[in-house]
């Protein structure tokens, strides 16, 4: 698929967004499939290992493998997000001016710097959602440390002490007054940041570049990416919902527990929503930045110099004879 380079609405990146998902579903499913698949298997593994030690009553050694199993589900997931991300922009940009592209050759280009481009995603993660989660680490460790032993959320019947109760409605207050502007600053960093990762990838830059790049390409365009932003995540929490509800009421209903069977067949229909919504964000921020680079620096005219043989410097050169011819 190539695409005639020009500034595009947000109307026409969603409608190409959703033509380029459509027309090569089988490459960004089985790119995004990787990072699904490392999730599901980290899943049953632990299903299983659950299911042994309950029937072997190791309860102790049920709670840390629970606890292991969930520290390294996070880090394991993190790296096969990240790889699947800059796959799929490096997939999408392929794609977008003409090439082929497999899901082979899209993980093969990209694993060689696959480090920076987690580092990269490390560095922008702090930055944007630092203060939330200092925030919210603070009044956790308030009402552990401090109001709980207190015996504000004792049982009925036990009284507080009103010292504490009256702590408890004050720093909650606190808390959700400072929660509106904590919110909006991580809402606004991640925009800012937002085409850092399909900078590096694209351009083969450094972190602090890709991060500084992305904060120029996204200036005039935040808006539009938050849009963007807000019909991805309605659309995977709209299947979140059509396909968990069903298997969330059920372990309500059986106080908190569920069969390992049901379990299974929960994670194997999470696996295939992963796969089928993973791509759809990334994609659209691949196509904002080769947007912001033809409004913002002329990407397109660049490519028809290209396509003609010409450089940007032989251009410059041409032009500065010209002047001089002229003088």
């Amino acid at each position: 698929m190539r695409v005639t380079l020009r500034p595009l609405t947000l109307g026409e990146i969603l409608d190409l967004t959703a033509q380029l998902y459509r027309e090569n579903f089988l490459l960004f499913a089985g790119i995004s499939a990787v990072y699904s698949g490392a999730l599901l298997l980290l899943s049953l593994i632990e299903i299983g290992l659950e299911a042994a030690l309950q029937a072997a009553q190791l309860v102790v050694a049920l709670q840390w493998i629970t606890r292991l199993a969930a520290g390294g589900s996070i880090l394991i997931a993190f790296v096969a997000a990240g790889a699947a991300v800059a796959a799929n922009n490096q997939a999408v940009g392929w794609l977008y001016l003409g090439r082929s592209a497999s899901i082979r050759t899209a993980y093969g280009s990209i694993l060689p710097r696959v480090g920076r481009y987690l580092w990269l995603m490390t560095i922008t993660a702090i930055f944007v959602w630092l203060p939330l989660a200092l925030l919210y680490v603070g009044y956790a460790v308030f009402l552990l440390a401090y109001v709980r032993p207190r015996g504000v959320f004792a049982s009925p019947g036990v009284a507080a002490r009103p010292e504490a109760a009256a702590s408890f409605l004050v720093v909650s207050g606190i808390f959700a007054l400072l929660l509106l502007p904590a919110v909006a600053y991580t809402i606004v960093m991640a925009l800012r940041y937002a085409l850092a990762v399909p900078a590096c990838v694209m351009e083969g830059l450094r972190a602090r570049q890709a991060i500084r790049r992305s904060i120029h390409l996204t200036r005039g365009s935040r808006a539009r990416i938050f849009v963007l932003g807000l019909l991805a995540i309605a659309i995977q929490l709209g299947l979140l919902l059509l396909t968990q509800t069903f298997f969330v009421v059920t372990e309500i209903r059986h106080g908190g527990a569920a069969s390992p069977g049901l379990r299974i067949l929960q994670q194997l229909i999470a696996f295939v929503t992963n796969t089928f919504v993973g791509p759809i964000y990334a994609t659209g921020l691949t196509l904002f930045y080769f947007d912001q680079r033809v409004r913002q620096e002329g990407y397109d005219l660049e490519r028809m110099m290209e396509a003609a043989g010409l450089s940007v410097a032989e251009t410059s050169t041409l032009a500065n004879t010209d002047g001089d011819l002229q003088g």
